[in-house]
């Protein structure tokens, strides 16, 4: 690769414009996601979302606390909506 004083300026621009930061959240909540057939639901549903880099749920917690990793513009709202749309209680875990 050229050093940037050898590559042209318009180039180096589009380079420089390509790495974009990537906003990372961790969003926790309480839900009623209390057997694996539940859980089995969210596979298909957070696959092919995507905002959602990970994901993960502790059924054998009195919340069935879900854990979700996202990118990009998704907020707790469009988390609880979604759930919502499919039938699963989840609310915001407070601290």
């Amino acid at each position: 690769m050229l050093a940037p004083e050898r590559m042209k300026a318009g180039r180096f621009l589009d380079l420089h414009k390509s790495k974009k930061t990537i906003t990372k959240n961790l969003l926790i909540f309480k839900t009623n996601l209390d057997t694996s057939e539940k859980v089995k639901a969210l596979v298909r549903l957070f696959k092919k979302h995507p905002f959602v880099a990970s994901w993960s749920v502790d059924i054998e917690d009195v919340d069935n606390v879900l854990r979700v990793e996202t990118t990009g513009a998704v907020n707790e709202k469009d988390v609880i909506d979604l759930m919502h749309k499919f039938g699963i209680y989840c609310e915001l875990l407070n601290d």
